[in-house]
């Protein structure tokens, strides 16, 4: 498989977010070329800020092999991740992320800040950026617009 195909699937878990209503984000995990774990926000849904992509795909990782450390795996986010996921990346050691759009108000992987290079941490994931940007920046856009039509409508 290649990283078009797997960021294709963290897209269709980015889909289901959007579809209730939820910021549209998806994340997916590989290891050994199969996808091990897939999550996406429900941080409006379940009421809880930590319920972003990222974090709830490395819960499921990690329940998956047995262990907190995922060191072989490759996690492909459909955003550029916060600082709150960006951590718990270098936490869990995680070898590479493949980032589809940026985040100029909250990413912590080079737009606002960038936690994996500017901070002597004991890990240093890899990271590349731009897998299916233009999908991935459309769905961002599109949720967005229809939440502030809907707040429109409200008044």
């Amino acid at each position: 498989m290649n990283k078009e195909y797997y960021m294709e699937k963290a897209l269709m878990e980015a889909k289901k977010a959007f579809c209730i209503d939820e910021v549209p984000i998806g994340a997916v995990i590989v290891l050994n070329d199969k996808i091990i774990a897939r999550a996406y926000n429900v941080k409006e849904t379940k009421k809880d800020t930590t319920k972003h992509a990222e974090l709830l795909a490395i819960q499921k990782a990690s329940k998956k092999i047995g262990a907190w450390r995922l060191s072989e795996c490759e996690l492909y986010t459909t955003l550029e991740p916060c600082p709150m996921c960006a951590g718990a990346i270098i936490n869990s050691r995680i070898k590479k992320v493949y980032i589809g759009a940026k985040d100029a108000k909250a990413g912590a992987v080079g737009s606002v800040l960038n936690l994996f290079e500017d901070y002597d941490f004991n890990h240093k994931p890899e990271v590349e950026y731009g897998i299916k940007e233009k999908e991935c920046s459309i769905m961002l856009k599109q949720f967005f617009k229809k939440l502030r039509q809907n707040k429109k409508q409200e008044k």
